[in-house]
């Protein structure tokens, strides 16, 4: 049993004002409770905004250089804990080990952080423009609150840009993922990072969310969590002029295009949709398919679902985990339902574990075919290991399609060529487009359009979402 009774806020591990409630600690591949968080309240995050506040004044005013430093520091920290933090994924939300823990949960947060060191080397945070200077300075106090199914990838995208900006934050990861979040404030600690300039505090996103993003010491909010949750901390800062970062929900198209080698683009589709048991904001959820090619779709689609395998984690052979929490895992299986009620064709899969697991959070991959964009299936951001197929009539039908949406996260185009892939890429509205498979790379700006979200991250965007800019006018150096 592990138990994670302390916060940690201005440099120190402390336990919460007024103790603290119990929040147990799910294993999700068994279902058995593996510990306990003392969730933080109002109080705790008061302290950590005011920690954070106090901080800033110094930190602000430190050396690029100075950061830099500090952020290669956590880099050798974290390089150290690389095993620690895939165990404490696996952990928290049932990533398999060896296929996605080890080789990608865990070192995704270190990529972001030494993409950003070696950005930030060259980033232009002042520049000469005539007689005026252009000064790219600290947004402030951030508030960041983080989801569970990427937890490094969206803390570290968050923190390593604000700390090279000079911002100082308090971070409330996901109840559902503790572990990975203790271990990444005891790699801060040990890297030795000033007292306040880092806080994490434990807690619910509805107990907390309204104090990080109303409170008058805060100056900006960064947010990666569903449109409600952003819509939620946007309302909450309005009163006092919050920036606000949000990256949210999404259900991107994934456009086979006439020309494209069906059996190719098909199981690609297939594999990246069901990566991380589905749990990814920018999952390719829609298929589009041309409607004479559908059949054939069909038993491709069903023939790639059939090579994944589901189970316990810590086995090597394993592909895809539980669901994260028993919460999302109902309505994983809510949705499949509602498809099959809605009349969609089920390839494969459907409600329930897949065959030989009895317990355990284990949801079926699967396959709807003959889904039009009005099911709920086909709208829903389901969050699971679910792809719908569409049929489209022609070129013109599918961008229509892909673009009926209220979210714009990601996009997915498979083409004969290159070219006419970008060509149709260039037709989405959404912020993010994968030409033929391409899995993208870390210094592109990771955001959407619409009601996916406000602003970017990674790479040099996510740099300069932490900063306010300055013009000092009349330089007579120039």
């Amino acid at each position: 049993m592990r138990n994670y009774t302390h916060s940690y806020i201005n440099g120190q591990w402390v336990t919460p004002v007024n103790g603290g409630k119990p929040f147990d600690v799910v294993n999700p591949a068994t279902e058995e409770v593996i510990g306990s968080i003392s969730l933080c309240d109002e109080a705790d995050a008061i302290l950590a905004i005011e920690a954070a506040h106090q901080a800033f004044a110094s930190f602000s005013r430190t050396s690029l250089q100075e950061r830099l430093e500090l952020l290669e520091a956590i880099c050798a920290e974290y390089e150290k804990r690389m095993e620690d933090m895939a165990d404490a994924i696996t952990s928290d939300m049932g990533a398999p080990r060896k296929s996605l823990s080890i080789n990608v949960q865990a070192p995704i947060g270190l990529w972001h952080l030494a993409t950003t060191l070696e950005l930030a080397k060259t980033f232009a945070f002042e520049q000469q423009h005539g007689s005026t200077i252009i000064c790219r300075e600290p947004v402030g106090v951030v508030s960041m609150i983080t989801p569970w199914n990427w937890p490094m990838n969206q803390v570290a995208c968050k923190v390593a840009p604000a700390l090279v900006a000079g911002c100082t934050m308090v971070l409330k990861p996901s109840e559902n993922g503790a572990a990975s979040a203790q271990l990444f404030a005891e790699i801060m600690h040990a890297a030795g990072v000033p007292a306040g300039v880092f806080n994490m505090i434990h807690g619910l996103g509805p107990e907390l969310g309204p104090i990080m993003s109303s409170h008058p010491l805060v100056d900006m909010v960064s947010l990666t969590g569903s449109t409600a949750a952003g819509a939620a901390v946007t309302k909450a800062g309005a009163d006092t002029i919050k920036i606000m970062s949000l990256e949210l929900g999404g259900k991107s198209a994934n456009i086979i295009l006439d020309d494209a080698p069906l059996e190719k683009a098909v199981s690609n589709g297939v594999r990246q949709m069901m990566g991380n048991s589905g749990q990814s904001c920018n999952a390719p959820s829609r298929m589009l398919v041309p409607a004479a090619k559908l059949a054939e779709a069909e038993k491709i689609a069903a023939a790639a679902a059939a090579q994944i395998v589901v189970g316990d984690p810590q086995d090597e052979k394993t592909t895809i985990g539980p669901i994260a929490h028993a919460r999302q895992y109902q309505r994983v299986q809510h949705l499949i339902q509602q498809g099959i009620d809605e009349g969609a064709k089920l390839i494969c899969g459907g409600v329930g574990r897949p065959a030989g697991l009895s317990k355990g959070l284990f949801a079926r991959p699967t396959v709807f075919s003959d889904v039009n964009n009005d099911m709920c299936i086909a709208r829903e951001e389901i969050f699971g290991p679910v792809l719908t197929m569409i049929p489209y009539k022609d070129e013109e039908d599918a961008i229509r399609i892909a673009n009926d949406c209220i979210y714009g996260l990601s996009g997915y185009v498979y083409g004969g060529t290159l070219k006419h892939a970008c060509d149709v890429a260039k037709r989405l509205r959404t912020g993010m487009v994968h030409l033929n498979g391409d899995t993208g790379e870390m210094s592109a700006p990771f955001g959407g359009y619409k009601q996916s979200g406000v602003g970017r991250e990674w790479g040099a965007h996510g740099i300069e979402e932490f900063l306010e800019v300055k013009a000092i006018m009349g330089n007579e150096s120039a």
